[in-house]
């Protein structure tokens, strides 16, 4: 990330520099260069680079897990250690997506910039999507009854919402003392509560709450923390007990609990179960997510400059895995078979990695990222900005002049 705006020669004190809320997940932008100096020096990154290389792959590594949980649905029926897989994976590939995002969300306040930014790069893309979902269940499944609703997100589009909610939320969590405990009773009571109902999806809003708040309360620190060369032991043993346990499980357990979609009156347990649900799930999602950190390479790699592409393949993939459901391909018994399932597991994780590659970015930007000038009051703070910028290239300028006449 480029230095801040530094003393230039005037008499007058510069404007504070622009701010945008940080990259979050699964907003694809990067990090501007007019960021706040005191939040880049409290985010975690590799010296002289823009971004740091661990979220970056983290963020990479989920998707592509959250690629792969998908493609298992239709195929998990058959194979109990698949579904055990399943399990496992789904403890932990959101909450690790939901902790990141709110991380990067720590610096965002109700400034206009942020509240346009908000905006453009997640209820727009929301808008958008959940109409195309909409309109390709219609057409590509035949269900002439499938409605356009903007209450009811459909497939992969809850979690804008959701991110939407979190962030225009974040000065409240930022301002309580105890904001983690606060967000656990909320999702605890939301488990209760049954009549929530289906709008918005709030009931994964509310109980998926708790690792945004979580993410908001975390430091550079504590993610150094868990990249420990003794946290990476100690994260084998403990991924094969969750898959021990993911395959002990598969017949006792209704993996429904971790789409965090229904209240427990809705999956037929007591009411109580539902608030023991959201402690013992919380407890062992961290667990898990903290040795999927841990695994995560904080160098740049091969695929490191795809994590600032989340979004795309996230939202994408999802019209390739229902296409592909819809038009009876996961039906074929080969892709039931061992080795049908590693060839589906293979496909999706290289679909979904090239959906985050920059030609697609390219061609979808209209989509995730609309500019939208036309639709916001002008801001006097940012344009002001943008003049004294302008002022200070052409003084750059005519120096650079003066020193060649010179």
């Amino acid at each position: 990330m480029t230095n801040s705006l530094q003393p230039h020669g005037h008499d007058r004190t510069p404007l504070p520099p622009a701010q945008s809320p940080a990259d979050g997940v699964p907003s694809p932008r990067s990090p501007r260069s007019r960021q706040d100096q005191r939040d880049r020096q409290d985010r975690p990154r590799t010296p002289g680079k823009q971004r740091d290389s661990f979220f970056d792959n983290a963020k990479y590594l989920a998707i592509v897990l959250v690629a792969m949980g998908h493609s298992w649905e239709p195929l998990k029926g058959d194979s109990r250690i698949l579904e055990g897989l399943y399990t496992v994976v789904y403890s932990f590939h959101m909450p690790a997506f939901i902790i990141i995002s709110g991380f990067f969300s720590r610096s965002f306040d109700l400034r206009p910039d942020r509240l346009k930014r908000l905006i453009t790069g997640v209820a727009v893309p929301y808008i958008l999507f959940e109409t195309a979902f909409s309109l390709f269940k219609r057409y590509a499944d035949h269900d002439p009854h499938q409605e356009i609703s903007l209450l009811d997100p459909w497939y992969l589009t809850w979690f804008l919402v959701a991110l939407f909610v979190w962030r225009l939320t974040t000065p409240i969590w930022k301002l309580v003392r105890h904001p983690l405990p606060l967000a656990l009773g909320i999702a605890m009571l939301a488990t209760i509560t049954p009549d929530i109902g289906d709008d918005l999806d709030l009931q994964r809003v509310l109980q998926f709450l708790p690792y945004f708040v979580l993410g908001l309360c975390l430091k550079p620190e504590h993610f150094r923390l868990v990249r420990r060369r003794s946290m990476r032991i100690v994260a084998v043993p403990v991924f094969a007990v969750a898959l021990a346990f993911g395959w002990w499980a598969v017949p006792r357990m209704n993996t429904a609990w971790f789409y965090h979609r229904d209240s427990a009156q809705e999956l037929g347990a007591p009411w109580w179960v539902g608030p023991v649900m959201v402690l013992a799930m919380f407890g062992c999602s961290l667990v898990l997510t903290a040795c999927f950190f841990a695994w995560v390479p904080g160098r740049t790699m091969w695929f490191t400059a795809l994590g600032a592409g989340t979004l795309y393949g996230y939202l994408l993939h999802g019209f390739l895995i229902k296409g592909a459901d819809f038009a009876g391909w996961f039906d074929h018994a080969s892709l039931h078979r061992p080795l049908g399932e590693i060839f589906v597991t293979l496909l999706a994780a290289t679909a979904v990695t090239l959906l985050c590659t920059r030609p697609v970015q390219r061609v979808f930007h209209f989509a995730m990222e609309p500019r939208m000038a036309w639709a916001f009051k002008p801001d006097a703070a940012e344009l002001a900005r943008e003049r004294e910028t302008a002022e200070r290239r052409a003084e750059g300028r005519k120096a650079e002049r003066a020193k060649v006449d010179a």
